[in-house]
């Protein structure tokens, strides 16, 4: 259920009450400051819809946080996508340990943010341990920190709020379940709401103090009543009724695990808090459900998140039943009840998204298979239903890059495992290669006995190998040839297989068909691999196959990401049955090609197609000119082959 509004005013200080349409974001952000346990929001809506500018103006409106100094304002802290692990929790403070000899701990990001609200814009780009990191701490309201000898634990209480344009890649379904509420933001369709938000902004930018001093009166009124519905949030009753009621909505959405029996509980003892309401009753179970179950419904990779008004309806109808029957004789008798503060438990605290038994990053996870059907071999058919999908085998960038974080080739960069100490700043502390750097330097500084004379000089930077996420670039032969005998229900089931491989291992995707006179990219790089299987299930099929054409074009889109994003290593992968056609000599100018590739030393990989009595082996003779690995289309399964295909450097 998407929130309806237009226009973007990204400065701080915009009344939050100025803000025309977004009533579900806004109620859902009002919900988490009345309850923080409730677990954050999740914004997920397309550029230039005012995200940023409603999260910033809640921060005015949360009530003043009092602490040893007194009394100040709660804080609006801003997360950035680069931030590392350190800069967040918190770390050794090293220039108190070189200049004191005393073991000290600095506080990180979500320190600062105690009782007030922790942002986090393009939340979809963030690390995912970090994202484990924020949501374990909203859950729990504490941050726990073991690490280079310090031990320390501090309250962390605060709004997180994420902010996230779909078109940029999706989080994976296990850390949306992590998020207590979710909200789609789109622009209105409205010309009146968009001319109300177009003159607002531009008496903003004429006279923002006259601008605000407009709605100060509005958002004075939201913030009483927030914190009136902070204070009488404890004494909210959630009676066996009502947390049957949500018990029998989970159940009937067949959501996974307890979490979102929990958030819902606290939704809407918040909801009933924040109109003064003394018990939750069936309304406020209703607005909980809208937030907090929608983004829980995606239960794969390539689902779409959402529940329909008629779906809601029907589970409500069916949980007013449930409702109505009598409890069991001994009920559970430490609930979280009333919607307190939160209770750290299982379902919270410990659990990790590596190890959800959901997790699309798991190796035994098994996506749902659909029946293959025949597709057709006339020309512009549409490719039809895909075959069966299987776990791909991985297929890796050969060398070590330095490309974004990812779970596909290996790399150096900010995390993962220490190989080596360096003398760079900015890599971390390696604690060894520091106390041998100062070791060999004794001596020289008069240490005969006692501790260990430690200089700013000899501090060493970690050089780490972990995983990047690479460019794939898809070339899908989609020619007469591919489609005979139903070979092509088979060859989109397995390109079905690589892209939810590319989703689970983060990487960018890029889809280019070969049929008729010309490639064609059908989907550009993006990090967004839903758009992918979208355009590859309405993919046409049928005619010539100008495979030269293909490897052309994959060969410039590569060359122009090289200069985008020199550090994202790039990945062809062809599948082809080799047979090209159209032309004078397609199969020659098809091998010149591929040669091109090679001297620009692309990583590739060809997935062999042909099948039948007769094979002419076409496609293993592009792989060798490409310079990189080989495949046969049935051993591209994880189940089958668990060799890493490597391409020649």
């Amino acid at each position: 259920m998407a929130v309806q509004q237009g226009g973007s005013v990204p400065e701080p200080g915009y009344p939050f009450s100025a803000i025309v349409g977004q009533d579900q974001l806004r109620l859902s952000l009002i919900l988490c400051a009345v309850h923080p346990g409730i677990g954050g929001v999740l914004v997920r809506g397309e550029k230039g819809t005012a995200k940023s500018t409603v999260v910033r103006a809640l921060a005015t409106l949360l009530p003043a946080v009092e602490d040893e100094d007194g009394s100040r304002p709660a804080k609006l802290v801003e997360l950035p996508v680069g931030a590392t692990e350190d800069r967040v929790v918190g770390s050794i403070d090293l220039e108190k340990v070189l200049r004191d000899g005393e073991r000290a701990f600095q506080p990180g990001l979500l320190a600062a943010a105690h009782r007030g609200v922790l942002y986090v814009d393009e939340v979809n780009l963030l690390h995912d341990h970090l994202v484990d990191v924020l949501l374990d701490a909203a859950a729990m309201g504490r941050v726990h920190v073991e690490r280079d000898g310090v031990s320390h634990s501090h309250p962390a209480q605060f709004v997180l709020v994420g902010t996230m344009n779909p078109e940029e890649g999706e989080l994976r379904p296990q850390l949306l379940d992590r998020f207590g509420l979710a909200v789609d933001v789109t622009a209105s369709r409205d010309v009146d709401v968009r001319m109300n938000v177009v003159r607002r902004r531009m008496n903003y930018e004429r006279d923002p103090d006259a601008f605000a001093a407009q709605f100060r009166d509005d958002d004075i009124a939201v913030a009483e009543q927030i914190l009136a519905a902070r204070k009488i949030l404890d004494d909210v009753e959630l009676s066996d009724k009502e947390l049957r009621r949500i018990a029998a909505l989970c159940a009937s959405f067949d959501v996974d695990g307890m979490r979102a029996d929990l958030v819902l509980a606290r939704t809407a003892s918040a909801h009933a808090a924040w109109r003064g309401a003394s018990e939750v009753a069936e309304e406020d179970v209703r607005v909980a459900a809208e937030l907090a179950l929608p983004h829980r419904r995606r239960r794969d990779p390539f689902d779409e998140p959402g529940i329909d008004d008629k779906q809601l309806d029907d589970a409500m109808r069916d949980a007013a039943e449930q409702a109505e029957q009598q409890p069991d004789p001994d009920p559970d008798p430490t609930p979280d009840g009333d919607g307190g503060a939160p209770v750290p438990d299982s379902a919270e605290g410990t659990e990790r998204s590596e190890s959800s038994p959901s997790s699309p990053d798991t190796e035994t996870s098994e996506p749902r298979t659909p029946e293959p059907q025949p597709s057709g071999a006339g020309k512009n058919k549409q490719a039809g239903t895909p075959g069966a999908q299987f776990k791909a085998r991985l297929l890796e960038v050969p060398g070590v890059g330095e490309g974004a974080p990812g779970r596909r080739s290996r790399s150096r960069s900010t995390h993962g495992r220490s190989v080596r100490p360096t003398v760079e700043r900015g890599k971390g502390l390696h604690l060894i290669g520091t106390l041998f750097a100062a070791a060999e330097q004794q001596v020289v500084r008069g240490r005969t006995s006692g501790r260990l004379k430690l200089e700013p000089a000899d501090l060493r930077g970690a050089i780490k190998e972990g995983r990047e996420g690479n460019l794939i670039v898809f070339v899908v032969d989609a020619s007469g040839s591919m489609a005979a005998r139903d070979r092509l229900s088979a060859v989109t089931g397995a390109v079905l297989s690589l892209l939810r491989d590319a989703y689970q291992r983060r990487d960018k995707v890029a889809v280019i068909t070969v049929r008729g006179k010309e490639a064609e990219t059908v989907l550009p790089p993006t990090s967004s691999v839903d758009v992918a299987v979208t355009r590859l299930r309405n993919m046409k099929t049928g005619g010539r196959s100008p495979l030269a054409q293909g490897f052309l074009k994959a060969r410039d889109l590569v060359l122009r990401e090289r200069v985008r994003d020199p550090l994202r290593r790039a990945l062809l992968v062809a599948l082809t049955d080799g047979r090209a056609t159209g032309g004078t000599d397609p199969v020659g100018r098809a091998r010149i090609a591929a040669g091109r590739i090679a001297s620009d030393k692309i990583a590739s990989v060809v997935v062999d197609c042909e099948s039948g009595m007769v094979r002419l082996g076409l496609a293993a003779d592009f792989a060798a000119r490409l310079g990189g690995g080989y495949v046969a289309l049935e051993d591209l399964s994880a189940e089958q082959v668990t060799a890493v295909v490597r391409a020649a450097a």
